[in-house]
């Protein structure tokens, strides 16, 4: 996954921190990193980790981008 803030290169403890709606993004998917005690996994690499399909993981791109282009991102 790719996001101009660079907010991908991140590790998901971090981004979850700052922005608690994309757990709720991911968890929607049934990636459960809000749970995660590790949470060094980048943000860019969390699906692919995971092994979903491509489609899938596309839509979950488009979800956190449209979050983030809402914010202002």
């Amino acid at each position: 996954m790719k996001f101009e803030s660079g907010l991908g290169e991140r590790a998901i403890q971090d981004v979850l921190t700052e922005h608690p709606a994309i757990g709720d993004i991911l968890a929607k998917h049934d990636i459960g990193c809000v749970t995660c005690k590790v949470g060094i996994c980048l943000l860019k690499d969390v699906v692919s980790i995971h092994a979903l399909p491509a489609e899938e993981e596309a839509a979950i791109e488009n979800e956190i981008s449209s979050y983030l282009n809402g914010k202002g991102e």
